[in-house]
């Protein structure tokens, strides 16, 4: 069957690969685009789900003990007494928050940032015509479709899914009566090995696929920062995956790995042999939960900078120093993860150690985003839709960094630790900082994709919305954590407030309080905002404006050199780079871009 190209290229339709069926076309593919888009729509869909989990304990901190609207009569007919009169309890608000996060971490931020972009674009940077393993590819999918169909399970089963937090501390995690944790364990499993598989698959494409003269340092920086993160993912995931099977063991077959003796529930002591350490789980979770943080960036960081040299038009500012930082990043982010442990009892000189490399991995992330910035000056910068999205990122990342420093230190994390402050924090880094990043992205790639442009009226109405209700979400949250409000509590801390017990010394204030259903309207206006974003992309991929040429956005990296959408084996012969991926504006050359695989014009000497 051939492919309908936006643009022709005589000859390709030719030598097209034979028809295999739409079964193994678009379900079970081992193209790289195609895996790439699988990745992308399902990531989108747990994306939506998580954020619907939200909205519903936003609700429930908001108007505690209030059946939810529109759902309620829903969330009773599946969770029974857990959500009475359609209310979210207690019970029912840790099982979203669990969820919340795992599905938001796990689910739907890592495989739409490094999966999905990685697996369309990355091969096409290279001059690839796919990636190394295509079944390992193909097999790397089908582990993450079964790890999430494993979770989203979970909620229908009796009791409901886990409850023990996206971290799963120990011994909470086995004491807790019902079989969600012992689902979210196996839905864990399967999603570390659909991460491992696609890790060794990018080291090895990134190495071995690269076209003829794509040295390292003329490799865009979104294939650094992948390649980056496909170390983070292969040298971290392992220890969590044994974790989370000896954890499954304290949970099915007694056994006490993370269970200590005389460990205590409800008020008695529990049947275990003990000897475990609940330490240990922690150790080897943030081991993996720091690095993640960086899973979660650097791909975001990638797509900033291919953004912000096509749209301004020059190259980037201090290319090399943002590739010895990103690898300076991978190499540091494995020796903080205890900075997550201060309030665990540790001594002051392993407090000073890991307060001490906190700070020091902070100087090539401001390195990255200095870099980011100065590359804004003197451009003839295109405000698109991207741009925005990008430009958005580039603040509020930093703000997400900044508040992080008082975490760093163990003396101010001990009034911090576990307040809203920390949810500001993180979110500050993957929601107004990832996820415009990862919008950004699908703004701008969206042409090679499909052939078409999304709109640029409603992809400006979705930044706008985005934007603005993004920070009224979040800004509010860190008076409220200075002010000592807990996470994780279903009343929002109305328990410890002083209209709960006036007098109360500490007790939080009316104001803070009152916060929380501003936060509400701002989460249901920010769901709003993301209408004209579904309608626009779904829209588009039939009704869109045609592209008039393979490379719409004058771009110099190879994935616009190829054909639109890229063919089976992405491009009619192998191309040949000359040069690096940013030469924008080059001085006496016809246009304001130079395409990496232009051969060299030969200087002709003056008389």
């Amino acid at each position: 069957m051939a492919t309908a190209h936006a643009i022709p290229h005589p000859g390709i339709q030719e030598a097209h690969h034979e028809d295999v069926g739409f079964w193994r076309t678009y379900v079970f593919s081992t193209d790289h685009k195609i895996i790439g888009i699988q990745y992308a729509v399902t990531a989108l869909f747990f994306l939506m789900f998580g954020f619907c989990l939200m909205l519903m304990m936003r609700w429930q901190i908001a108007h505690p003990t209030e059946s939810v609207p529109l759902v309620g009569p829903l969330l009773f007919s599946i969770f029974g007494d857990m959500a009475a009169k359609g209310a979210v309890s207690p019970d029912l608000y840790n099982v979203f928050g669990a969820m919340h996060g795992t599905i938001m971490v796990f689910m739907a931020i890592v495989p739409l940032a490094f999966a999905a972009f990685g697996n369309f674009v990355v091969p096409l940077q290279i001059g690839a015509p796919d990636m190394a393993f295509p079944r390992v590819n193909m097999a790397s999918y089908q582990a993450y479709v079964i790890g999430g169909l494993i979770m989203f399970v979970s909620f229908f089963i009796p009791g409901g899914a886990a409850q023990a937090g996206w971290t799963s501390y120990s011994p909470l995690a086995t004491s807790i009566a019902s079989d969600g944790q012992t689902f979210w364990i196996l839905g864990m499993v399967c999603l570390i090995t659909s991460s491992l598989l696609g890790a060794v698959n990018f080291i090895a494409t990134i190495i071995q696929l690269r076209a003829p003269g794509m040295t390292w340092m003329r490799l865009p920086f979104f294939v650094w920062a992948q390649f980056v993160t496909a170390f983070l993912l292969l040298l971290a995931f392992p220890p969590l995956e044994a974790a989370a099977v000896m954890q499954l063991m304290d949970k099915v077959a007694h056994t006490s790995f993370f269970l200590p003796t005389g460990l205590a529930v409800g008020g008695a002591l529990a049947n275990v042999s003990g000897g475990g350490s609940p330490l240990l789980w922690q150790h080897l979770f943030w081991f993996l939960g720091h690095p993640e943080v960086y899973v979660l960036i650097l791909p975001a960081m990638g797509i900033v900078a291919e953004v912000i040299a096509n749209n301004t038009r020059k190259p980037l500012w201090g290319y090399k120093s943002l590739v010895y930082s990103v690898l300076t990043i991978g190499f540091l982010s494995f020796i903080v993860w205890a900075h997550h442990m201060y309030l665990t009892g540790m001594g002051t000189r392993v407090a000073t150690f890991f307060q001490t490399t906190t700070m020091i991995i902070s100087i090539p992330s401001v390195i990255i985003l200095t870099c980011m910035f100065l590359s804004l000056w003197g451009g003839s910068i295109r405000f698109n839709t991207p741009m925005l999205f990008v430009m958005a990122f580039l603040p509020m990342f930093g703000i997400g960094g900044l508040t992080g420093l008082p975490l760093g230190f163990n003396y101010s994390d001990l009034h911090l630790h576990d307040t809203y402050y920390v949810i500001a924090h993180f979110h500050y880094i993957v929601a107004p900082g990832t996820i415009f990043a990862l919008f950004a992205g699908v703004y701008f790639w969206f042409p090679k994709i499909t052939g078409r442009m999304m709109s640029e009226f409603w992809g400006k109405v979705h930044f706008w919305g985005s934007l603005i209700f993004m920070n009224l979400i979040f800004q509010p949250m860190f008076a409220q954590g200075m002010a000592g409000m807990l996470r994780r509590m279903a009343d929002g801390g109305a328990n410890y407030s002083q209209a709960k017990a006036p007098g109360l010394i500490g007790g939080l204030s009316d104001h803070f309080m009152g916060l929380h259903p501003y936060i509400l309207y701002a989460a249901v206006g920010l769901g709003l905002a993301q209408i004209p974003f579904i309608i626009n992309l779904f829209w588009s991929i039939k009704n869109g404006q045609k592209v008039t040429s393979d490379n719409p956005w004058n771009s110099t990296t190879l994935e616009w050199q190829a054909p639109t959408p890229p063919p089976h084996g992405n491009f009619p012969q192998v191309p040949h780079v000359y040069r690096g991926p940013y030469e924008y504006s080059v001085p006496g050359h016809a246009t304001d871009f130079t395409p990496q695989n232009e051969p060299e014009q030969p200087v002709t000497a003056k008389r």
